[in-house]
């Protein structure tokens, strides 16, 4: 049952996400066409800000999916009743606490932002962000039972119902009326139809939520909810400075354009590492199961196993960026938005960093651990915050970028074998840097590969020049992780899996 559930969730995530990739590029190429990269910069630091502000959500989410494994495991339905009301009234404070730490943020937007083409009130633009996710703490807080109970399909089923006409709706606002306020309207309007019939779908699956006799949660889940929360506070921090900063140095320093052409690369690169997070999501409530067995030998097994399919996902995923990134932006939106091709090369490697980074972070997810490692992120966070200020004023946005791979280098060299990998399976720490230090060295042999194929055929039209770098792209780098791995374990069990499925539809 665990493994059919993880490949149910694993190919919902994949064919509905696919789905909504088409029409988002489509978007954002009307969007860049008709208001321009400076509201992309805007759009892309308001969501920065907002990020920050989700600070204030301390991670009650990932800690009480935690708690819910084991009466869903024991079909206590008491206990989940409890934990979810416990989750509703904690997600109503929050709204209220987002909603009033936004309102005192929004005297020194103007010191972030300088530019005469952003023709709106910037401070209406930024309430409607707010609203946005004040309103989707109000009703996300149900979706917690579908992803303990390994329904993720549901919710992703909704995601991309929710993107497609989402933009649908959008695009068609702005190629009618150029507002770029009617634009965010819409997508607050949709966002609160999702939750809406998420909790109507929730109510159905499990009507014993609609119970008004629920139970006071027990004082000791109460405080272990706590503690994980105390830990996750330092967590979430950490993730923001790191990630959310970013973009506030890259627009205070170089300005909203630049943070606008940046966010196009990020876009691309992010929508291939959500692809493969939502494949892999799939099996993070599998992990949890997993882990309550307490069988050492067999979740390291499985680890290996799901580490040595992400390491071929995003190095294929790494080489594929680099390697067609220019030839697609070029298609999408023109050549006048090209970074410099090292640029590129920095955003590719903290993409295969921040990409190696997730099944030991899911594994950390799924045990909650979170209070033991609870100081990593402040050091982290400093690290990147200090970097990047004194970096980016030598190599401008190449230093911002070098500043965040070198503090989240910290998570890999420390955090994860000290606090995970040697907890959870037994393992010396020296395993863990072996087999990472292997597959960084076989990546990049086949990244150098690709690259030479790559430049041993050079065609001037770019359409064409596209085609070729993809058909490069998905056969070269597989071809070789093929000849390398193929007499693997790792490698037989997935080939298994594949041939099961294959013969299963035959």
């Amino acid at each position: 049952m665990r493994l059919l559930n993880s490949v149910k969730n694993t190919w919902a995530a994949i064919v509905q996400y696919f789905i909504t990739i088409l029409i988002s590029f489509v978007s954002r190429a009307i969007f860049i066409n008709i208001l321009g990269t400076e509201y992309l910069g805007l759009d892309s630091l308001f969501t920065s800000i907002i990020s920050m502000l989700a600070l204030a959500e301390l991670g009650i989410a990932s800690a009480i999916v935690v708690n819910m494994y084991k009466p869903i495991a024991e079909n206590d339905k008491e206990k989940i009743k409890s934990l979810m009301r416990f989750y509703k009234i904690c997600y109503r404070v929050i709204a209220c606490i987002v909603l009033v730490l936004g309102l005192c943020i929004m005297p020194f937007l103007n010191l972030m932002i300088d530019s005469y083409s952003i023709h709106e009130s910037i401070y209406l633009i930024y309430i409607l962000f707010l609203c946005d996710t004040v309103f989707s703490y109000l009703f996300t807080y149900k979706r917690s039972i579908l992803f303990a109970n390994q329904k993720n399909y549901i919710v992703n089923i909704m995601d991309v119902l929710y993107t497609v006409f989402m933009n649908i709706a959008q695009i068609l606002i702005l190629i009618s009326t150029g507002s770029y306020i009617l634009y965010l309207l819409i997508k607050i309007g949709f966002r609160l139809i999702e939750n809406i019939i998420i909790n109507l779908i929730t109510n159905r699956m499990y009507p014993y939520l609609k119970d008004k006799n629920v139970q006071k949660l027990e004082k000791g889940i109460v405080n272990n909810i706590i503690e994980r929360v105390k830990g996750l506070l330092f967590h979430k921090i950490g993730s923001f400075i790191v990630v959310g900063t970013d973009n506030m140095i890259i627009s205070t320093f170089l300005g909203i354009a630049t943070l606008g052409i940046y966010t196009n690369y990020i876009l691309i690169a992010t929508t291939i590492s959500t692809l493969f997070s939502r494949v892999l999501v799939g099996v993070t409530a599998s992990i949890g199961n997993l882990l309550t067995e307490n069988n050492n030998k067999k979740s390291f097994d499985i680890y290996k196993k799901l580490n040595f399919l992400n390491f071929w996902l995003v190095s294929f995923a790494t080489i594929s960026i680099y390697n067609i990134n220019d030839a697609f932006i070029k298609v999408w939106i023109g050549s006048d938005y090209l970074l410099p091709k090292y640029i590129l090369l920095i955003i590719c490697f903290n993409f295969y960093v921040q990409g190696m980074r997730k099944i030991i972070n899911m594994y950390k997810e799924a045990a909650g651990i979170y209070y033991e490692d609870r100081y990593i992120p402040l050091y982290e966070s400093l690290i990147n915050l200090v970097a990047s200020l004194i970096l980016v004023e030598i190599f401008g946005l190449a230093g911002v970028l070098i500043g965040t791979i070198v503090s989240t280098l910290i998570l890999y060299i420390y955090s994860y074998p000290k606090y995970v990998y040697k907890p959870l399976f037994k393992k010396e720490i020296y395993n863990f840097f072996k087999e990472h230090i292997f597959y960084l060295l076989v990546m990049i042999f086949v990244f150098t590969c690709t690259l030479g194929v790559t430049k041993l055929i050079p065609i001037n039209d770019n359409i064409l020049d596209l085609v070729k770098n993809i058909i490069i792209c998905i056969f070269v780098p597989n071809i070789l992780f093929l000849i390398l791995f193929n007499k693997t374990e790792e490698f037989k069990y997935f080939k298994g899996i594949f041939l099961r499925v294959v013969r299963r539809k035959e």
